[in-house]
């Protein structure tokens, strides 16, 4: 065993509060920067009192975006790490005007504030059922981040609490109100047509070690043993790493996975049938979930069989994260990161005049400056080599292309965008309850079938609730 991969494999819980500000200080900073919010209520957008239950690392990242929107007023966040987690948002949004008012019990938190309209719940997977829920019957409308839940029941009880109640609830399936994913689906997909028979896809994750080890915290502000025992915790390793412990989270195909099988069926128009699975607890022996997990989903489409690999790596970043949807005329290539994306024509398709120049010209996508066609002289003289080779054919390379809308900057922020203006009536949610369960159907199953090692098929039914 090599050096670089013993060392996290034993990493500490505690790292020093210097260490820890460092780490944290992206998803903070961007507070401080932006203009407050309310320059932009003078705007004349009708306000909407929110709170933020669960201000970790990605509650701060939702606040910072919600807040650039016009009307968000934050009225009271929630935390049960009082000492950093809380004390931390608190201060900040204070500092923007905010003075929203501070609770470590949501119960205390929606008993006492009588002019909330909305809620943002960032807490850990497990928790998300029993919040949501009680700020729905509360009267709230919801923004829950993915995963919905990691238990499919709870989920159920959250899609079932959202139409009794009548409001809102939107699950932070983000990518669903991008606006690149947005223009491939509605216009290169479902318009153009692009990419002929779409015959299979492919997604990956990949993270490195050093983004997967085992989180620490700051050693000054550890929760009392007493406080993890209220709120369900065994201790601040297992409340840190929760994303890889099967009582709180789904593991790494819950908390990366998720975004990119969600695209799956959505580009598609289709729900699997039918998945295999495999991976294991290979190299993080600290915690419970998978550290790496690899899928095959099969849809059945109107045009044909379409099979889906997605696959989750902890142990190395090549590559990154993007989806591609791979077609008989050409492929599609999408990430939230401009320089994954991509359209590829088939190279057998003709180059002039380009099949796809109608499309070009109506500003869908761009022809790539850096795609320079091939110039061979057939008739000319060839090498012994080049004859050879000749004899084994040669495939013209794709010509690519460019998708000609802008990468937004704030992941997130068109996402929460759709679901306070759905508040005010103004759309529909574009990642509403049922929505979400589907998709948590498709990603809880994959655990499911790599424990079982075992095919599992779907039924329409399983989706339904």
């Amino acid at each position: 065993m090599s050096a670089s991969h013993a060392e996290p494999r034993h990493s500490p819980p505690g790292v020093k509060r210097r260490e820890f500000l460092k780490a944290t200080a992206a998803a903070g900073a961007g507070l401080v920067a932006a203009p407050t919010i309310l320059g932009a209520e003078k705007a004349g957008a009708t306000p909407i009192n929110v709170a933020v239950i669960g201000t970790g690392v990605q509650g701060r990242v939702l606040t910072e975006q919600a807040r650039r929107i016009e009307g968000v007023r934050f009225k009271a966040v929630c935390d049960i790490w009082k000492d950093w987690s809380l004390r931390y948002a608190s201060r900040q949004l204070k500092r923007l005007g905010y003075p929203a008012k501070a609770y470590t019990d949501y119960r205390d938190m929606l008993q006492d504030e009588k002019d909330l309209q909305a809620a943002i719940v960032a807490t850990p997977d497990w928790m998300h059922a029993e919040h949501t829920i009680a700020c729905l019957k509360a009267g709230l409308h919801v923004y829950c981040e993915k995963e919905m839940s990691n238990d499919l029941a709870k989920a159920r009880q959250m899609v079932i609490a959202a139409r009794e109640t009548g409001n809102l609830l939107q699950i932070g399936h983000q990518r669903r109100s991008n606006l690149r994913y947005l223009h491939a689906k509605q216009k290169l997909l479902d318009e153009a047509h692009l990419l002929g028979r779409v015959t299979h896809a492919y997604g990956q994750w990949n993270r490195s070690i050093a983004k997967t080890a085992p989180k620490g915290y700051p050693e000054k502000y550890p929760m009392d043993e007493a406080t993890l025992r209220k709120y369900g915790y065994a201790d601040m390793f297992q409340f840190c790493n929760w994303r890889f412990f099967k009582k709180y989270g789904g593991g790494a195909i819950a908390d990366l996975g998720s975004h990119q099988i969600d695209v799956f069926g959505w580009f598609l128009d289709a729900l699997p049938v039918a998945l295999v699975a495999e991976g294991g607890r290979d190299y993080w022996d600290q915690y419970e979930w998978y550290d790496n997990a690899l899928a095959i989903y099969r849809f059945d489409t109107p045009q044909g069989t379409v099979r889906a690999f997605y696959q989750t790596l902890t142990t190395t970043s090549a590559v990154g994260y993007f989806e591609r949807f791979m077609g008989d005329e050409g492929t599609l290539q999408i990430s939230e990161k401009a320089s994954k994306c991509r359209v590829f024509a088939e190279g057998y398709l003709s180059r002039n005049p380009h099949p796809w120049t109608p499309w070009v010209k109506k500003g869908y996508i761009a022809r790539d400056p850096e795609d320079e066609e091939e110039t061979e002289d057939d008739n000319g003289p060839q090498t012994p080599l080049q004859a050879i080779l000749a004899m084994y054919g040669k495939s013209k390379p794709p010509a690519r292309f460019l998708l000609t809308v802008p990468v937004e900057e704030a992941p997130h922020q068109a996402h929460l965008a759709n679901f306070f203006g759905a508040i005010r009536s103004k759309g529909k949610l574009n990642c509403p309850a049922e929505v979400g369960y589907e998709t948590a159907v498709q990603v809880l199953k994959v655990n499911e079938a790599i424990a079982g090692d075992k095919k599992l098929h779907f039924k329409e039914e399983d989706f339904k609730v």
